[in-house]
């Protein structure tokens, strides 16, 4: 059996994020069972500690279940969106807000990291003296 490193994710954290926004589309487009978003709030959670762990980010999250992110994370829909009058929509659509704006960190995080990794190494031969 090989030898593998526990820490390390076959899939990338923007990924992961991505996959966590496509699970609340596909709950959001039905009748949202409370405990079907509960499971979904501890997967997300889950993923969050994984990808990120700062404790702004789990605090957005976490305010954002509760329909309070706006002044948090400057959430700019929540005037545009007419459905978030209602507290479950609202609640919805800030997850969906709070996840994408990591995702949007993330990439940036992660080509920088690319770059980093796949450049050159520019460091030139000793210096004789």
């Amino acid at each position: 059996m090989p030898n593998t490193n526990a820490s390390f994710s076959a899939f990338s954290r923007v990924d992961q994020l991505k996959q966590q926004l496509e699970k609340l589309e596909n709950l959001s487009q039905s009748q949202v069972d409370s405990k079907e978003l509960d499971q979904f709030d501890r997967e997300t959670e889950e993923v969050l500690k994984r990808v990120d762990g700062r404790e702004t980010k789990m605090a957005a999250y976490s305010f954002a279940t509760m329909a309070e992110a706006e002044a948090l994370v400057n959430l700019p829909e929540s005037a545009q969106e007419p459905t978030s009058r209602d507290l479950l929509q609202k609640s919805l659509q800030q997850r969906r807000q709070v996840l994408l704006g990591m995702v949007s960190e993330m990439e940036s995080m992660e080509e920088t990291e690319a770059e980093v990794l796949t450049g050159e190494d520019h460091e030139g031969p000793p210096l004789m003296g």
